[in-house]
């Protein structure tokens, strides 16, 4: 049987769901975006919430809404989906790179904070794979330093700190709804503040600058005049296909969320003896885990840098044999400074940030996914351990 890395899963509610904007002849941010974000703001503890084309562009609107320019400065975790930088560079600023924990795969509290200074006009902490980051020291740094907190929360649905959902802690958060999420809608991001005046900037940007909304504007007194538009904005709004979809997928978004807890449980349970693979942090006593995906660390040998080629090597046998029997794998994500762009513009070596080295070369991501069977999972925990008994070391 097969086994895929991740894999959709709607009702039929949710299908049909997309038709009622095809039927009613509106389909750009109308009803069913309104719909969405008011109930993302409920389930996420926020006052607004912002729905766009995708989380890179919430990234960027986000900077941009704080008034980060050419020449500015802004600190990103080594180890991340490449757009958390991306977004830096492409409005011309410079990416301060940070080490990541591998307990964690988030932010280093210990020592990878250090670099944080008056020159730092944005702090992005990526929440990544569900597991929340510690935002107190962010926090705290952040206002010590005069810079913004934007939460790169592209993984977080289901997150939370201290009985907090992820997202709510800094300046602004932002969302990924790319179809390997916990909730899909194909491409689509949002954007979320409790901060009024940054969510009118955002939803302005957002929106080519408008005032207000096409929507609002054709249902009003005099639909015949065009908005106003105050600021030089984007066109990165959402649809209303993908915001019905959205929409209908969070009257159950608990239960999905729950449901990817249980998956992930059972694998902890499994390889709970299993010396060579370290499992992720299910929960502690203040975070809890969304499990977005589940990244483990392969560690046949101690995971030091003098190791770390060898070990890759074996990680790359070991999702191999696996790919032969029908489970699919990824590395968890790769470190953003060891791509072509960054190392060569920034002159970096792996080495420069070991920790993120390591995961880039030694994580691997198990299957994980919301309609996941028994028998898939079952799969999964038998073909991993019978391959690795069949490695040669």
């Amino acid at each position: 049987m097969k086994t895929p890395i991740s894999r959709i899963h709607l009702t039929e509610a949710e299908l049909n769901s997309v038709t009622i904007p095809l039927k009613k002849g509106w389909l750009v941010q109308g009803k069913e975006v309104d719909d969405f974000q008011n109930k993302w703001t409920k389930f996420n503890s926020v006052k607004y919430a912002i729905a766009v084309n995708s989380c890179t562009s919430a990234l960027q609107l986000a900077l941009v809404s704080i008034g980060f320019k050419k020449g500015d400065k802004a600190l990103v975790p080594a180890f991340t989906w490449v757009s958390t930088a991306n977004v830096v560079e492409n409005l011309g600023g410079e990416v301060v790179f940070s080490d990541i924990d591998l307990e964690t795969f988030n932010l280093d509290q210990r020592q990878g904070l250090e670099v944080i200074n008056n020159s730092i006009k944005a702090l992005i902490p990526v929440h990544l794979f569900g597991l929340p980051c510690e935002m107190a020291k962010i926090v705290s740094l952040s206002k010590k330093y005069s810079c913004r907190v934007i939460e790169d929360a592209a993984c977080g649905l289901g997150a939370e700190l201290n009985g907090k959902p992820v997202g709510s802690f800094g300046d602004i958060g932002c969302f990924s709804f790319h179809p390997r999420k916990s909730i899909t809608t194909g491409e689509g991001g949002m954007l979320t503040t409790n901060d009024k005046l940054l969510a009118q900037k955002l939803k302005m940007l957002s929106d080519n600058g408008a005032f207000i909304s096409e929507s609002q504007r054709l249902q009003g007194a005099k639909p015949y005049l065009l908005a106003d538009h105050l600021i030089s904005g984007y066109n990165m709004r959402m649809t209303d296909l993908q915001g019905a979809l959205g929409s209908a997928q969070m009257d159950r978004v608990k239960e999905i969320i729950e449901e990817r807890r249980q998956i992930a449980n059972i694998y902890n349970h499994a390889f709970e003896d299993i010396e060579w693979l370290r499992t992720p942090t299910f929960k502690t006593q203040n975070k809890i885990n969304g499990f977005q995906s589940y990244p483990c660390l392969f560690q046949p040998l101690e995971l030091r840098l003098k190791n770390v080629k060898r070990i890759n090597l074996l990680r790359n046998e070991f999702m191999d044999k696996l790919n032969e029997l029908g489970v699919s794998t990824r590395p968890a994500t790769h470190a953003v400074h060891m791509l072509s762009y960054y190392k060569e513009k920034y002159k970096i070596k792996p080495e420069d940030f070991p920790n993120a080295y390591i995961a880039d070369q030694c994580s691997v991501s198990l299957p994980l996914f919301h309609g996941m069977s028994d028998v898939e999972q079952h799969h999964v925990i038998t073909s991993v351990k019978h391959v690795f008994s069949k490695m040669k070391l």
